[in-house]
């Protein structure tokens, strides 16, 4: 009864009470707490929650709004007359507020340099999203949180602003242009890529991948995808176990005659043993195989952490990840995963991935958000082969779709190394198969060659390759090849022959071999998969029949030995860099 008689008592006492007189007291209640260093969390909790509905109308309430979100971000916070700070060790925020509430100036200071007006978090805090830009702060907390004592942040820091000044040195070197798009071509052919120079609310970043524009401009080679995404890499610097020699001033003290840096060597530049390293903070993270983990490494002689890296088939991270594939994420797990690929005309495609082969341990994945290294000469080299990652990716996923609809056209993708894969296909008009090898030698250089056809044509090989690295689409592709098997295979003065006869008329495989299209291959192919007379129609049965037709077409296929791409050695920084007079090698 009693506690009833007080819950009673505080409730009449303070039904009539406002939000801002409520507030105030919770407000008191923090400010009396026994522990400084740790006020009480259910006060901690109501005053968050109470901030969600209370209307932002003077400048006390922006005051008391802003001292929250920098305590949740592990800021300080000071007040004079009409500006708030909101403190780290690196940088501090200075808010100019107004009589009303609203925000007049947002600047940003780094440690030892002047406030610079940040139009992006004025934006934010003048709209009142309080929801936005407690995450941009949160960047900017990151940003500038480097690790170690006040001394060692010092040189973290001058060391990150030396590493952004020689990239940008770098980025500037003169090349040949490789792309009619020139800001596709910075981003997929720079040196650098696109780089964004740094700012004080937002991190060095650089932009190195982008599906290539369509420049052929014909209806045949429409993207199928919604969306292009940009991949980026922050550039920053990261806490680690041991020390390495990092820069504490630009590295790259003059150009040579043809204009490229030459960088100081190890041994004589302005460099100090730290406990960090750089980081390329990749966003969005990327799928990648073990092999390119262990070139990332060959590069930067700096070994990833494989901690907290969880490997999976590589085509199952790409599923999980691909927009285009929702509630196929876990489907690949030793069966076959069909996907239909929707092109315009009305024009279906189904791509069946086993899932057996794609479970091979060479086509695992993890995926990588950061990528450690120590030095400016590293990035070009580190650009090149995530680019050539992201072209595979981007190839693989082009297949993977949300739709498990019967399609027109039916397509098996086999992976046949780890940089390409083939696609076996049903041949218009006729009862046999062909296959078109895709190698990804990088991402500059996709080749298409194709067995079975009974052409013979170079040339269609090289247009094929042409049409992937423009759209890098297999089922763009996969149309164009289909179009033009159909216009020869219909010519009037070319009348159809035997399958065995076109065989034995096609080119070689390129270790020499004949390669065979064996009327069993055929007749399995037929009978199994019930193909009809236009060759449109492809049981669910055909699947395996495609595999071991397949396995007949290509004898000779992967079976010379691999090259070794990236043939870099890890003895200094500048071993794959410089040539025998010091000076920048023509790979930068």
């Amino acid at each position: 009864m009693t506690m009833k008689s007080i819950l009673s008592h505080l409730h009449l006492k303070f039904a009539e009470k406002t939000w801002n007189e409520t507030f105030q007291l919770v407000r008191r209640c923090m400010d009396k707490s026994r522990d400084e260093s740790k006020p009480c969390e259910p006060l901690v909790r109501s005053l968050e929650r109470l901030q969600e509905v209370f209307n932002v109308s003077s400048m006390k309430t922006m005051k008391s709004r802003l001292e929250v979100i920098a305590k949740q971000q592990g800021m300080g916070f000071h007040i004079t007359e009409a500006t708030c700070y909101l403190t780290a060790d690196l940088f501090y925020l200075e808010v100019v507020l107004l009589p009303c509430g609203g925000v007049e100036e947002v600047k940003v200071a780094p440690h030892g340099g002047s406030p610079v007006p940040s139009e992006s978090l004025l934006q934010l805090l003048r709209s009142k999203d309080f929801a936005e830009f407690p995450m941009k702060l949160a960047g900017l907390f990151s940003q500038y949180n480097i690790p170690g004592d006040n001394e060692i942040k010092l040189k973290l820091l001058t060391s990150l602003q030396c590493l952004g000044k020689d990239l940008q040195q770098i980025s500037h070197l003169p090349r040949v242009p490789k792309d009619s798009d020139p800001q596709v071509d910075m981003i997929n052919n720079g040196r650098i890529g696109c780089l964004i120079a740094g700012k004080e609310d937002c991190p060095l970043t650089i932009q190195f991948y982008i599906t290539p524009t369509d420049g052929m401009k014909t209806s045949d080679l429409q993207k199928t995808d919604a969306e292009t995404v940009v991949q980026t890499a922050q550039v920053t610097v990261g806490v680690s176990d041991v020390t390495h020699k990092l820069q504490t001033a630009s590295v790259v003290p003059q150009l040579d005659p043809q204009g490229c840096p030459v960088f100081l060597p190890l041994s004589e530049g302005p460099y100090e043993m730290l406990p960090a390293c750089f980081l390329l903070r990749l966003q969005p993270a990327i799928p990648m195989m073990p092999s390119f983990i262990n070139k990332l490494s060959q590069v930067t002689d700096v070994t990833i952490p494989d901690v907290d890296l969880q490997w999976a088939p590589l085509l199952q991270l790409l599923m999980r990840r691909s927009p285009s594939a929702n509630g196929h994420g876990d489907t690949l797990d030793e069966k076959d995963a069909i996907f239909t690929v929707p092109l315009p005309g009305g024009v279906m495609h189904s791509y069946v991935l086993p899932g057996a082969a794609w479970e091979a341990p060479a086509q695992r994945g993890t995926i990588v958000d950061s990528i450690p290294f120590t030095h400016p000469a590293h990035v070009p080299a580190l650009l090149e082969l995530l680019r050539h990652q992201c072209a595979i990716n981007t190839l693989l996923r082009s297949c993977v779709t949300s739709q498990c609809l019967v399609g027109d056209l039916h397509f098996e993708v086999l992976p046949e190394s780890e940089t390409s894969f083939s696609v076996t296909f049903h041949r218009p008009d006729t009862d046999s198969l062909a296959v078109l090898l895709v190698n990804i030698s990088d991402a500059h250089q996709i080749t298409c060659t194709l067995f079975g056809a009974g052409i013979g044509d170079p040339s269609l090989d090289e247009y094929l390759s042409t049409v992937m690295e423009r759209c890098m689409s297999v089922p763009v592709t996969l149309r164009t090849l289909y179009s033009k098997l159909e216009e020869i295979t219909s010519a009037p003065l070319s009348p159809r022959r035997p399958a065995t006869t076109e065989a034995e008329t096609d080119r070689s495989s390129p270790s020499g071999t004949a390669v065979t299209d064996t009327s069993s291959a055929s007749t399995t192919f037929s009978q199994s998969a019930a193909v009809a007379e236009d060759g449109l129609s492809v049981s669910s049965s055909a699947c395996y029949a495609m595999s071991v037709a397949k396995s007949e077409l290509l004898p000779e296929i992967n079976t010379s030995p691999a090259v070794n791409l990236y043939p870099f050695t890890p003895v200094g920084v500048f071993s794959h860099w410089m040539t025998n007079n010091g000076q920048l090698s023509e790979l930068i």
